[in-house]
C-alpha cells in the first residue's frame, strides 16, 4: 500500500470536498429557508447545489481513472494529476460560488486533469493487455 499513498490521500481529499459541497448546500438550505426536497427557490442556493451535483458527477468519472492509471502507469503521476483535478475542483467551486461566469478555468483544469488520466488508465491498460 505505500506505493499508493498518494492516490490514496486524493482520494480521501476528494470525499472531504464532497463533504464540504453538502455542507454548503446545507448550510443554503437553512439561510434561505428551502425545505427538503425542494432543489429551488433561492438563486445562491441553486448555485450551492450545482456545484455539489456537478462536482459529485466528476467525482464517479474520475476515481475510477485515478486509480487504474496509478496501478497501471504510475501512482506518482496519478497523485499529481489528481492533485490538479481537485484544484481545479476547487477553484471552480469558489468561482462558481462567488460569480458562476468565472468558473471557466477551474472547469477547464479539472477536465484537462481527467482527460490525462483517462487517456493514461487506456494507454496503461492496453500496455498491459498486449506487452
Amino acid at each position: 500500500m505505500t506505493a499508493y499513498h498518494g492516490p490514496a490521500l486524493v482520494t480521501l481529499a476528494t470525499s472531504l470536498l464532497l463533504f464540504l459541497c453538502a455542507a454548503y448546500v446545507g448550510r443554503c438550505r437553512v439561510k434561505f429557508g428551502i425545505q427538503a426536497p425542494a432543489t429551488t427557490g433561492h438563486q445562491q442556493f441553486e448555485i450551492a447545489y450545482r456545484i455539489q451535483m456537478n462536482t459529485l458527477e466528476n467525482v464517479v468519472l474520475v476515481l475510477p481513472v485515478l486509480w487504474i492509471f496509478a496501478l497501471s502507469l504510475s501512482p506518482w503521476w496519478a497523485t499529481l494529476l489528481g492533485c490538479a483535478w481537485l484544484a481545479g475542483r476547487v477553484w471552480y467551486a469558489l468561482a462558481y460560488a462567488r460569480e458562476p461566469r468565472t468558473r471557466g478555468p477551474g472547469f477547464l483544469l479539472a477536465m484537462l486533469s481527467f482527460g490525462a488520466l483517462a487517456l493514461g488508465s487506456a494507454w496503461g491498460l492496453w500496455r498491459g493487455l498486449f506487452p
